[in-house]
């Protein structure tokens, strides 16, 4: 797609005009390196973007302008192919817009993206902890020869940045996982354990996280009715109707200081995966930001 032509996040005339007039930022993040099955998650900010421009700006559960208190859009980053470089230059491009009090949602790229995005808002907010919302426990200490992957997530959020977290919708697990979560004694919320009838376990789920909440939601851990183009795409995932009753949950009982959404891959001839993804963006600055 041509960079130049992507628009920003938000209906013309609600946009912040600059980042600093905004309450919600918007980072896209075009990064893919060594994906584990399907590749193009690096193109996804781009179609997502693009998404957003065909979304009427009146949210329909709550009859307001979502992005009426202005969201403005960075410039597309485009890390390095290194992983230890390119989670530098995505802290480094986040760290600003969290250090002065903005609502940052970044949009990838693959979900390696989060280790930056969370090192900075662990420097700007203290203490906070992170719910993941994936299909996978991505708590391999290395995998393809690297430490730094979408694989590696959440090790290096448990270990390296030694926060408390999260995770919910888990459905594919390691050998290596496995150990470690028992090791733990990790209690994640795995998606067959979870009545699709009974949302209850969302508040037991926030109740384990401090005050104020990362948020980050890789696309499998929607059900692939719901968002298909992802690079592993696990059946038995969430509901679109699911992710935002938690959305909207953690937005009353916690502040919630940034968010991601990761791991969407375009299929070509349809539109439903960059769309859902938008539209899970949309409820994410409502409710949170």
């Amino acid at each position: 797609m041509n960079i130049s032509k992507i628009p920003m996040f938000g209906e013309p005339g609600v946009r912040a005009a600059s980042a600093d007039d905004a309450q919600a930022v918007v980072l896209p993040v075009a990064y893919e390196v060594a994906p584990s099955y399907g590749a193009g998650t690096r193109e996804a900010p781009f179609y997502i973007l693009s998404a957003s421009e065909q979304m009427e700006v009146i949210d329909e559960e709550t009859m307001t302008p979502w992005a009426g208190n202005g969201v403005h859009t960075l410039a597309v980053l485009e890390p390095s192919n290194n992983p230890e470089k390119a989670v530098v230059q995505i802290e480094a491009a986040a760290r600003p817009h969290l250090a002065n009090g903005r609502f940052l949602l970044s949009i990838g790229g693959d979900h390696a993206v989060t280790i930056g995005l969370v090192s900075a808002a662990a420097k700007a907010f203290p203490g906070i902890g992170v719910l993941q919302i994936d299909a996978h426990l991505d708590l391999r200490d290395n995998w393809n020869n690297s430490r730094i992957n979408h694989a590696c997530v959440m090790r290096r959020i448990a270990e390296d940045l030694r926060l408390s977290f999260v995770q919910a919708g888990i459905r594919a697990i390691a050998p290596e996982e496995a150990e470690y979560i028992k090791e733990k004694d990790l209690s994640p919320f795995f998606a067959h354990a979870l009545d699709p009838f009974d949302d209850s376990w969302m508040d037991d789920a926030i109740d384990r996280l401090p005050d104020q909440v990362y948020l980050t939601i890789d696309a499998d851990g929607l059900d692939p009715s719901v968002i298909p183009g992802t690079g592993t795409p696990e059946p038995g995932g969430f509901s679109y109707r699911q992710i935002v009753e938690l959305v909207r949950r953690l937005g009353r009982r916690r502040k919630v200081v940034a968010a991601d959404i990761t791991e969407v891959v375009k299929i070509p001839g349809t539109q439903v995966s960059e769309y859902t993804a938008a539209r899970i963006a949309e409820k994410i600055i409502l409710y949170c930001a």
